[in-house]
């Protein structure tokens, strides 16, 4: 390799490197205040899309933490966050953050949540760091050298030999008219396959993709701060995530699966217009 082509790649994983740690210690910062702080009387601060999506003050406390923190250790660099954080920055790097993914639960006390971040590179994800505080996991991957959960490397389940044997996650909006169409897609699909879960935290969904706790997880409506962090992951470790065939994961609907499956499920899920409302 020519010299300069061996001190471009050093540079860049240096840089991967501290996008990472800056990534890790924001997530566990706000980790740590969310499971530490989290007041006994929370209640809704605001809403969004609809009267049950919503904002709690800690939500809002965890991304002012982790913007904070970032903006101190990399001044130049962009932002956005679900709940406004919004910067174009000067250096190439946007961070991707969802300061609580799984707002509902928190909310209400149960434990499936989780802190999302991911660094882009001139658009691409190259870091996504995903901190779930209640399970004591931290999931973790840079572009090219797999994924981790702690510091374990994970990988995908392997395809089951029928779809019927395939358990799957997903999750639903807030909107009634696409809850009503979400509805009818698992109306049809549940019959063709071993189960269905709906956690609650989208950025958990694609984690458990990743670790194998799940042979495929699929959502209509996701931001990029849903999925930036938990589709890196999930790739990482041997996944396929896309959207309707020859399309990105995107809000227009979320897949991700070991690749047989994913052959399987993306026309399945396309046919059953799992992408429309």
């Amino acid at each position: 390799m020519p010299d300069s082509l061996q001190t471009d790649a050093a540079q860049t994983d240096a840089l991967y490197d501290e996008l990472l740690d800056v990534a890790l210690e924001a997530a566990h910062r706000a980790g740590v205040l969310l499971r530490d702080g989290r007041p006994a009387d929370l209640g809704v601060a605001a809403t969004k899309s609809s009267p049950i999506d919503v904002v709690t003050e800690m939500d809002l406390a965890s991304e002012k933490l982790i913007t904070g923190f970032i903006g101190e250790r990399r001044p130049d660099d962009g932002f956005l966050g679900e709940e406004g954080a919004s910067s174009a920055g000067t250096s190439g790097i946007r961070w991707v953050i969802d300061p609580i993914d799984g707002t509902v639960n928190y909310l209400y006390g149960l434990p499936s949540w989780a802190v999302s971040i991911a660094a882009e590179q001139d658009g691409e994800v190259v870091v996504g760091v995903v901190a779930a505080p209640m399970r004591g996991e931290t999931y973790r991957a840079v572009l090219g050298r797999g994924a981790f959960s702690n510091d374990e490397p994970v990988r995908h389940r392997p395809a089951p030999p029928e779809l019927s044997q395939a358990l799957l996650g997903t999750g639903f909006g807030y909107l009634a008219e696409r809850r009503a169409a979400q509805a009818e897609v698992v109306r049809t699909l549940l019959p063709q396959v071993r189960d269905i879960r709906r956690g609650g935290s989208a950025a958990i969904d694609l984690c458990d993709v990743a670790c194998g706790r799940l042979d495929a997880y699929y959502e209509r409506g996701l931001n990029p701060w849903d999925l930036a962090a938990g589709a890196l992951i999930a790739r990482e470790a041997g996944a396929l995530t896309g959207g309707r065939p020859g399309r990105s994961a995107s809000h227009e609907l979320t897949l991700a699966a070991s690749p047989a499956l994913f052959e399987q499920l993306q026309p399945l899920l396309d046919e059953l217009g799992a992408w429309h409302d």
